[in-house]
């Protein structure tokens, strides 16, 4: 499959599967705006995709915990470039622990404003880039945990409820942008591995989860892939 020449932007970029998806749609000839809460992993990203002279990729500094951070991100973005093709929303804050009190108010906090508010905000002030797009696509990568009687993930309640936040609107985001020819794509994965054998009884991986979000990317435009969702394997 090749990308070539597609804008894309992609959050939490600078490590994991954020760093994953980038190194994907660059092999395929993309133009990346890649984004982290850290700027110099991002730049670290950034540097090795131009070394290896396929995609081009340029890095940004965004906190999507900090509002006037996603803001300066997404008036950098308008800077650069008159059109996004593709805004992959995977930056996310995980948050372990069980009971409410496990973790700080802080924690929660920045776990809430990253998932929920900034990943709005940010999907809002990008929308004029995609609505200059011949091909417009937002991919939310969101977790098993933002699904309805989702029980078995060990995340925090609050990562739980950011995750629902993200899901409630790409949802309607769906539904009211469908008709401007805007295609938003849901990914609901389980807790997956980075590495790992691709194996029927083995963990979801996320080469696996990548592979869904390019094929989903490179349909014809008249194929809306609204959600992937996974079966989570049962052991014991």
């Amino acid at each position: 499959m090749t990308l070539e020449g597609l804008r894309v932007a992609i959050t939490g970029a600078s490590r994991d599967t954020g760093r994953r998806l980038a190194e994907a749609f660059a092999e395929r000839g993309a133009r990346l705006f890649l984004s982290a809460r850290d700027l110099a992993a991002a730049e670290r990203v950034a540097s090795m995709i131009n070394r290896r002279g396929l995609g081009r990729a340029d890095a940004f500094l965004c906190d999507l915990a900090v509002a006037d951070s996603v803001r300066a991100f997404a008036a950098s973005l308008n800077d650069r470039t008159p059109s996004l093709d593709v805004l992959i929303n995977n930056g996310a804050v995980y948050l372990e622990g069980r009971d409410l009190p496990d973790v700080s108010d802080d924690e929660i906090e920045s776990v809430m404003a990253a998932g929920a508010t900034g990943t709005l905000l940010l999907t809002k002030h990008l929308l004029p880039l995609l609505r200059a797009s011949s091909r417009p696509d937002i991919v939310n990568m969101i977790s098993a945990c933002g699904e309805v009687g989702h029980r078995r993930s060990g995340a925090h309640p609050a990562f739980y409820a950011a995750k629902h936040a993200h899901a409630g609107l790409a949802e309607i985001l769906s539904y009211r942008l469908r008709p401007e020819g805007i295609r938003v794509i849901s990914l609901f994965p389980p807790d997956f591995v980075q590495e790992g054998p691709r194996r029927a009884d083995g963990d979801l991986t996320a080469r696996s989860v990548i592979d869904c979000v390019l094929f989903a990317v490179g349909q014809p435009r008249d194929c809306f892939i609204r959600e992937f969702h996974f079966e989570q394997v049962q052991r014991g």
